[in-house]
């Protein structure tokens, strides 16, 4: 059994939900985290709530971006070459898309 854990309004976290993906859906899940720069666990439990996802630049996020902007782009050079545009490579632009425009607002206001 997993540790307890207590969230941020001092609620303790000691329920298990558990439910099974595609290996697709755990690609892009694992791609959407990693880019989020939140846990797993933060990254779904605000999703299924419906909350937003607030990207925090750093390190980690950049260095996630970056891979996921190099596989994009195989992506297109595999769409150029005659094959189609899959639904999970449109949802993971658009999410890139929703992050760099959240760090232009960040960079506009820090200035």
């Amino acid at each position: 059994m997993s540790a307890k854990n207590l969230d941020s309004y001092n609620r303790w976290r000691n329920k298990t939900v558990a439910f099974r993906v595609s290996p697709e859906e755990d690609e892009q899940l694992e791609a959407f985290v990693k880019m989020s720069g939140l846990t797993k666990q933060d990254y779904i439990t605000r999703r299924l709530l419906c909350r937003d996802v607030v990207v925090q630049g750093n390190p980690r996020v950049y260095k996630a971006l970056r891979n996921q902007l190099v596989a994009m782009l195989d992506e297109l050079r595999r769409i150029e070459n005659g094959a189609g545009v899959d639904d999970e490579l449109l949802d993971t632009i658009h999410f890139i898309a929703e992050i760099m425009n959240g760090m232009k607002e960040d960079n506009a206001y820090g200035k």
